[in-house]
């Protein structure tokens, strides 16, 4: 196996994902782990945890190796203001989105073979007067990706969404045929390529309480999603569905279910983070690039206390690493 070179951002700087950078470097790693960050920033944080921490330069000329206990390689980035733990500054908006964009172009460019996003304050980045919805859209715009896929996954299950953020008055509408063959084809191609599942077989729930009931309780799973599938099946595409939600999540079904594509938010995450919380990590499919994400906020009451848990970063980096080397297999 080759040793990766993994982007990390350690996002809002008054949050936790400085301090989560420096756990995570007390430990060794197989691959090379760059943070796109303001070393001072790192450098005082990890003083504030007590923890050992030397903070190198990154040099891309030289071969990547592999990322020795209590070292971070940092891509240098000024922060605009003082970072203080807990302290929302919105001078620090632009300072996020610099360590963001140059990271994803130093993937976009083969510099770095994947991306780790530590978690952003949204809120902060628009009261700066920069409208933001969220990493994924702003990637999506910044690697002019057609379309991508929100995926969560822990040990033993992935679920995909065909809806994100939306208002549930909203979401049988969004559910058309486009969006689900949409959805669906990245889905299957990125379990193909990133993740090495050479026949991936993917389940589907209703977008109704049991799938409808044949119609008396909507639909949608008749008119939109059953013909949808159909299509997909005729184009060599394993799936099945659409399955009640409320007995899919059950070993019966996914022990020979490589993922799971729930209809919106809050039909398949639940279930997923109610498994793996902490130990589970944000995929955004679709992109030319991979990126993984940590699966909670930036807990700014735990900045720098030194009890922030780092499970979810080490799954996020755990996961990059096994996607980036796929992906490298399959384009060479």
């Amino acid at each position: 196996m080759g040793i990766n070179r993994l982007a990390i951002t350690p996002g809002e700087p008054s949050g936790i994902g400085p301090d989560l950078c420096i756990q995570i470097a007390q430990l060794g790693h197989d691959h090379e782990l760059i943070a796109f960050a303001d070393p001072e920033l790192l450098r005082k944080r990890a003083e504030q945890l007590q923890l050992p921490i030397s903070i190198e330069q990154f040099d891309p000329e030289l071969p990547p190796s592999p990322t020795p206990a209590r070292t971070l390689k940092v891509v240098p980035i000024s922060l605009k203001a003082e970072a203080i733990p807990g302290e929302l500054n919105s001078d620090n908006a632009p300072y996020v989105l610099e360590t963001l964009t140059l990271a994803t172009q130093a993937c976009l460019n083969g510099t770095c073979d994947a991306l780790i996003t530590a978690p952003v304050h949204k809120g902060i980045i628009n009261d700066a007067g920069i409208p933001f919805s969220g990493h994924t859209e702003f990637l999506e715009a910044l690697t002019e990706s057609n379309k991508v896929v929100m995926m969560l996954a822990t040990e033993g299950l992935k679920v995909a969404l065909a809806t994100t953020h939306l208002p549930l008055r909203d979401i049988a509408d969004a559910i058309t045929p486009k969006l689900l063959t949409e959805v669906i084809e990245v889905l299957h191609h990125d379990l193909v390529n990133s993740f090495g599942i050479k026949e991936p077989n993917i389940l589907v729930t209703g977008l109704n309480p049991h799938a409808g009931e044949g119609g008396h309780l909507g639909r949608e799973e008749i008119e939109v999603i059953e013909p949808t599938l159909d299509k997909l099946i005729a184009k060599g595409i394993t799936l099945s569905g659409p399955w009640p939600a409320d007995t899919l999540f059950t070993d019966k079904y996914l022990a020979t279910a490589d993922a799971v594509l729930a209809m919106y938010h809050d039909q398949g995450l639940p279930v997923l983070k109610y498994k793996g919380f902490g130990k589970a990590v944000n995929i955004t499919l679709g992109m030319p690039i991979i990126r993984t994400s940590v699966d909670h906020g930036t807990a700014l009451d735990l900045a720098g206390t030194g009890t922030a848990d780092s499970g979810s970063l080490m799954t996020a980096i755990e996961y990059a690493g096994i996607m980036a080397t796929h992906r490298n297999q399959t384009t060479n």
